[in-house]
């Protein structure tokens, strides 16, 4: 049997590097004007490294042009899938039936994966898009396990399924939403520029119709509450029956997060997906090591959205986000020596911290207390450093051997 693709974002090229160096067998990632991630720190240089670099190491990429677009950016739209015809990614991701006819006749060697945007919910819809040139299906969450069970025993041959399984939910339609633009000065999520307004908090009133007069608030405390914010998806628990249902690819959300978000996450699946494999005896096993690491790195409350229940009311996040407050990112290993280490710091760090180190392809990391740090650049011994720059570096002995951009999480 095929082997399941893990898929995960990739807003940069250092990004990129971060995921396949923790499991991916893909990324997906876009230009800041053409996908729905203007935020992300990818420019066209930037997205064609990184083609170069994932096909240079025998992995793959999908390039997003998956806003839905005015007429006047289709020639930025037709320039780029010129390029992309010459630099050959392994897919392109679009939602706008214009932007497909575009892909299909400028970048005519390229596969077409249709984006969940599209909102494919049906066999039917599948069949239409393959019918049409598209190569591969990314369902709409919205979708339950059976439905999703029916297209794959009955999707043409050929036809690739991809669905999501970790990260952010859209209060809206797959993704289909203009309450950004409505409320935050013309900032479409349809056009990439989401400001998630959906993660806000809001003060709501109610008024009696028969007796029209003062509103009345209606509070979740006294901060107000987030009514539409949702909780993180997160499908860990059901890996077996997805690879089971012969599923093409598993996808991460998440071209904003931060690297070590993507090392943690990605790390926990690739482990899951392998054991499963291996031996499903073996996933059993460490399917609460899997949960045990999940949390440490949440953003949010987690939910199976509507995979195994049609009616599930366990999604909504009405308290807004919840960060984990035990752990963050510590940094990243810049140049391992045997007594001094170099480490890009991202959050404060002093002697006596408990740091983990997340190894790839094993699940649990290494812990160890800062015993000394050095400055980076006097080679002084010193107790505390604060990420005052980008790019801040300090000097540590680490208890492993460790690679270039393994991350460090520190505990608090």
């Amino acid at each position: 049997m095929k082997k399941i693709e893990l898929l995960a974002p990739a807003g940069s090229l250092e990004k990129a590097k971060t995921a396949f160096r923790y499991g991916a067998d893909a990324v997906y990632c876009g230009t800041s004007s053409l996908s729905l991630r203007t935020r992300a720190d990818m420019q066209d240089d930037d997205l064609f490294q990184t083609i170069e670099y994932a096909h240079s190491i025998g992995k793959k990429i999908y390039v997003t042009l998956n806003i839905f677009a005015w007429d006047e950016k289709y020639p930025e739209i037709i320039e780029m899938c010129k390029r992309l015809s010459e630099a050959k990614p392994d897919g392109i991701i679009a939602a706008d039936p214009g932007v497909i006819e575009v892909i299909k006749k400028y970048a005519p060697g390229i596969a077409i994966n249709v984006s969940t945007q599209s909102n494919l919910v049906s066999l039917e819809a599948c069949k239409f898009w393959y019918n049409n040139g598209a190569k591969r299906m990314i369902m709409a969450r919205e979708l339950n396990k059976e439905q999703i069970k029916y297209i794959m025993e009955n999707k043409p041959e050929g036809m690739e399924v991809e669905i999501f399984i970790h990260g952010a939910i859209c209060f809206s339609y797959s993704g289909r939403c203009f309450l950004s633009d409505f409320l935050a000065n013309g900032r479409s999520a349809n056009l990439g520029d989401c400001a998630q307004s959906c993660r806000w908090s809001y003060n709501l009133y109610a008024e009696e119709v028969n007796n029209p007069g003062p509103l009345m608030p209606i509070e979740m405390d006294e901060n107000s509450t987030s009514i539409f914010s949702s909780k993180d998806l997160c499908l860990i628990r059901e890996v077996p029956e997805i690879i089971d249902m012969g599923i093409d690819s598993v996808k991460i959300e998440g071209r904003l997060k931060t690297e070590y978000y993507l090392a943690s996450i990605i790390n926990i699946y690739r482990n899951a997906i392998d054991d499963y494999y291996e031996n499903p005896e073996k996933f059993n096993q460490n399917l609460e090591k899997y949960i045990k690491e999940i949390e440490k790195v949440k953003t949010r409350g987690l939910t199976t959205f509507y995979f195994n229940d049609r009616h599930n009311k366990d999604i909504q996040e009405y308290e807004g986000k919840q960060y984990n407050t035990n752990y963050e990112f510590g940094g990243k290993v810049l140049e391992y020596n045997d007594d001094k280490s170099i480490i890009e710091i991202r959050n404060k760090l002093s002697v006596g911290d408990s740091l983990e180190i997340i190894i790839p392809n094993q699940i649990e990391p290494k812990e160890f207390v800062i015993q000394k740090l050095w400055d980076a650049e006097t080679d002084k011994e010193i107790d505390t450093v604060n990420p005052g720059k980008q790019g801040q570096q300090v000097k540590m002995k680490l208890p492993i051997k460790c690679e270039y951009g393994w991350i460090l999480r520190r505990k608090k």
